[in-house]
């Protein structure tokens, strides 16, 4: 049996266009935009085609049109106008909207042609910044409402790291220009959210300082092996859902006994679970609140 979702509820349309249910309700009835399908007890859904239409009409609305005046477009027309919009003024939101389109339908080729467009105007960094971290962004709340599957989650994210590892090829054939410290980069024990940790790899050898990564799920042991082969060594870390909340300060010390004390190095966090790291007990970490923060402070 396919489990892959391809129908949606009306809630599933609010998470994923932004325009609330009882909105939705007033366009179907007040102006037909939308035609639901309804099961045999009468609730509303809906599949790909309107949601792919819904996320146009709001894209037009967003930018000044009448939902009246949208009612009467013909499909064709509404395509042209939202180009033509796309062209003019919203290429972020547009390639958003492409993005979890081609996640719905798993379409890589759409991914790689939106992709591509975006890179005639925008470089790499850019195109992270401005489109996929808010995409990532919205994927996890889509993903903790239920309105996409995991499967979903992970077909995209795949692409989206498959563009940060050829990036980071690219830059990795540079000998490194500052010498002062080396990256030691790594997720704690059963952590496996590694998107963010594998573009602050890129962001890091960028900036022209050696890298050693060494992934997810990485016990402290594994990390004490680097302290003999170098001196400054600024370790960088992404908490997602580990270590938990309750046990983050305990990590931390055990990371500051066996790896950060009797040394010259420093480690850096970044992720959701950072908030509930207590700083004044661990002089040696340094939490930041987002990727462009740390980046800053390279």
């Amino acid at each position: 049996m396919n489990s892959v979702k391809n129908v949606f509820s009306i809630k599933d349309l609010e998470n994923l266009s932004g325009i609330k249910a009882h909105t939705i309700r007033i366009w179907e009835k007040r102006y037909n935009v939308l035609e639901p399908m309804r099961t045999d007890t009468n609730i509303r859904y809906y599949d790909l085609p309107a949601l792919q239409k819904l996320l146009n009409i709001t894209l037009l609305h967003n930018h000044g049109y009448k939902i009246s005046k949208i009612s009467k477009l013909t499909p064709d027309k509404i395509t042209v106008l939202v180009r033509e919009i796309v062209n003019e003024k919203s290429v972020k939101h547009h390639a958003i909207n492409a993005f979890k389109m081609a996640m719905m339908n798993f379409d890589q080729t759409l991914f790689f042609k939106t992709y591509n467009n975006l890179l005639s105007e925008k470089s790499f960094r850019e195109i992270f910044y401005d489109i996929f971290i808010p995409l990532m962004n919205e994927i996890g709340l889509l993903w903790q409402s239920e309105t996409i599957s995991p499967a979903h989650e992970h077909f995209i994210s795949y692409l989206v790291k498959q563009k940060i590892l050829v990036n980071t090829e690219k830059i990795q054939l540079l000998d490194p220009t500052k010498e002062n410290r080396v990256f030691v980069l790594f997720l704690p024990l059963n952590e496996v959210h590694e998107l963010g940790l594998m573009y602050l790899n890129y962001e890091i050898i960028l900036n022209g300082y050696k890298t050693i990564y060494l992934g997810e799920s990485v016990p402290i042991d594994s990390l004490k092996d680097i302290k003999k082969y170098f001196d400054n060594i600024t370790y960088v870390s992404y908490m997602t859902v580990e270590p938990t909340k309750d046990e983050i300060n305990k990590y931390l010390k055990d990371i500051h006994n066996e790896i950060l004390e009797s040394s010259h190095a420093e480690l850096w966090t970044i992720g959701r679970l950072t908030e509930f790291i207590k700083q004044e007990d661990h002089p040696n970490v340094k939490v930041f609140d987002s990727i462009l923060e740390l980046a800053k402070n390279l």
